[in-house]
């Protein structure tokens, strides 16, 4: 009589053949079926219908669907500001100093602004790190502070304390009352 494997007949000279007629590991006391040792207290068999949950979290190409997704963000390149366009950021930005500066009296309510301004890409993985090219954000908040020491302006935002926006990137500042057109 010829052993089967699954569905086939086991082959002639297999190597496990002993292991496989030995049957399943039992982990009681020998000569006796109703006792159990500390292991299969501990580790009692999963049934099989749960089995494959084990192997639900392995991810074998870890971190490869977010990779997917930043290609599928589109840079830009920088775009370069008129003379006028220029001009008016200038006029807006002295505007905002003089609003939030300490030797005038500010506003308690604070200046309510809408800034549009580049964010260079930051993925080392994409074609457009280290070159001219990002994404424009745009972000409404209000102005906390500006610091023409350190060119940066200070705005509080829904999502955060105090985001620090350079004055290189600034493209746009928009505000439907208070602002100079």
């Amino acid at each position: 009589m010829t052993a089967i494997i699954g569905d086939m007949p086991m082959p002639a000279g297999f190597r496990y053949a002993d292991v496989y007629k030995r049957g399943k590991p039992y982990h009681g006391t020998p000569n006796r079926l109703d006792t159990y040792d500390i292991f299969y207290l501990r580790h009692p068999p999963m049934e099989m219908s749960k089995r494959a949950k084990i192997f639900a979290p392995f991810d074998a190409l870890h971190g490869y669907s977010e990779r997917i997704e930043a290609k599928k963000i589109r840079y830009e390149c920088r775009r370069e500001l008129t003379t006028n366009e220029a001009e008016d950021l200038n006029t807006k930005m002295m505007f905002l100093l003089k609003r939030t500066s300490r030797h005038s009296r500010p506003d308690s309510s604070g200046t309510n602004v809408r800034i549009t301004y580049f964010t260079p890409c930051t993925d080392p993985e994409n074609d457009a790190f280290g070159t001219n090219r990002g994404i424009y954000e745009t972000v409404e908040g209000t102005v906390q502070r500006i610091d023409p020491i350190k060119r940066i302006l200070i705005l509080n935002t829904e999502k955060s304390e105090a985001e620090k926006i350079d004055f290189n990137c600034i493209l746009k500042i928009e505000n439907d009352s208070i602002l100079p057109d």
